[in-house]
Formats: structure tokens, sequence, C-alpha cells
């Protein structure tokens, strides 16, 4: 299932350990904001790994359930290329 993960970090330290993080499970597609197509087991680890990441008080992370119907309908203009299939990802 693909996932877009948005996060806003206060903390330039936690901000690298986010993105890498991110980096780790998903394609990024702007400075803050990732791709994700990940099976359920994935993504739980992922978002446990956000969320021991992040201070709840002040850094904000979301994730967004897109279906494959959705997908399909996805646009994007500029400089924004979005990923193909993601094969395999080796966190």
């Amino acid at each position: 299932m693909l996932r877009l993960v948005a996060y806003d970090i206060a903390a330039p330290k936690r901000l690298r350990l986010v993105a890498k993080t991110c980096q780790d499970y998903g394609v990024r597609v702007e400075k803050s904001v990732f791709e994700c197509d990940l099976d359920e087991a994935n993504f739980a680890s992922l978002w446990r790994e956000l969320n021991e990441l992040i201070d709840p008080e002040e850094d904000t992370v979301v994730a967004y359930q897109i279906c494959r119907a959705c997908v399909r309908e996805t646009q994007s203009a500029g400089l924004c290329a979005r990923p193909g299939p993601v094969l395999l990802y080796m966190p």
C-alpha cells in the first residue's frame, strides 16, 4: 500500500534522523515528504521508528494511505519526478 509520509520536525538533529529513517523506507518527493510503498508490517516498523524519534510536544508526522486507484490519478508538474514502482527497500 502506498503511503505519503510528511513531517515537520523542530530540532535539526531529530530532523536528520527522521529524514534518514524515511529514506530507508521510501522515496523523497519533497524535502519533508516521502512516498513509501510498504506492506502493513513494514509500515508498522517505519511508524514505530518515527514515533521513537520525534518529540510529540514539538514535532508532527503524518501518513496518508493512498489507494491504488488514486495513485493512477496522481498528477505532478515542474521538477517533481514521481518514483516508479519499488521492487525492494533495504533498511
